[in-house]
């Protein structure tokens, strides 16, 4: 990542899909009322489709949900290294019998908030769209606007990352494998070309007190063999 918005990833750059649980983000099913959520997670590190984006987080979320239509903000604070980057993401979304789709507003507070022109902003665009078929899931993410990488030529690249996770059940643990390739050239993702960036394995068990609250705890190995880097990475969460 060499986009001047990730410092960090700039020398290596965002749960196993923020490790699963880890930002505790909000999703939503079709519903005949409003819903609304508010959690928050924990990370003793910040890896973010294989990329190193920062130390131990805490990551709170809210969100409302109705129809499968979602409005979620999800935020990422660091905890113990003060160079780390501040972050705010607010996602517009939509699910129907396992196809989704949407649109993320990602911003890093080295800029101003509100500015939003193309090359003068530090916030970055980006839309998704998928389809979960229970044993397996795809999603594929560009960014189409805001500070985005480029290319080999210097123009913009449109950064675009493809995603399979495949969840199963063993020895009493809720697990989820993952592969994730950025297609072409982005300094976005510091890929020089086809990339894998992300092949990770995830163990989740949820706690649960008091017959009432739900603490899910989860250890995730990732591997980024594109940056030749590899984390162990623990994180909790718990939304109300």
């Amino acid at each position: 990542m060499k986009s001047k918005i990730y410092t960090k990833a700039a020398k290596a750059k965002r749960l196993l899909t923020v490790v699963m649980a880890a930002s505790a983000i909000f999703t939503a099913k079709a519903q005949d009322k409003v819903e609304a959520n508010i959690g928050a997670g924990f990370v003793n590190q910040y890896i973010w489709r294989g990329l190193d984006v920062g130390d131990a987080s805490l990551q709170p979320t809210v969100g409302v949900a109705y129809k499968g239509i979602s409005l979620s903000a999800w935020g990422s604070v660091g905890l113990t290294d003060a160079t780390d980057t501040k972050e705010l993401d607010l996602t517009l979304a939509y699910s129907i019998a396992g196809f989704n789709f949407g649109i993320t507003d990602y911003w890093f507070s080295q800029g101003s908030y509100f500015k939003y022109k193309n090359k003068n902003t530090t916030h970055v665009w980006e839309a998704n769209v998928g389809y979960d078929f229970g044993f397996l899931s795809l999603q594929w993410f560009t960014n189409f606007a805001g500070d985005d990488g480029v290319n080999g030529s210097g123009d913009r690249a449109f950064s675009s990352y493809f995603e399979l996770a495949a969840p199963f059940r063993l020895g009493g643990l809720e697990w989820k494998a993952t592969l994730g390739v950025v297609p072409f050239t982005t300094s976005f993702y510091s890929a020089d070309g086809f990339a894998v960036t992300n092949v990770g394995l995830c163990a989740t068990k949820e706690f649960v007190i008091k017959d009432k609250y739900h603490l899910p705890v989860f250890v995730g190995l990732t591997a980024n063999p594109n940056s030749e880097k590899m984390y162990l990475i623990f994180g909790t969460s718990f939304s109300m």
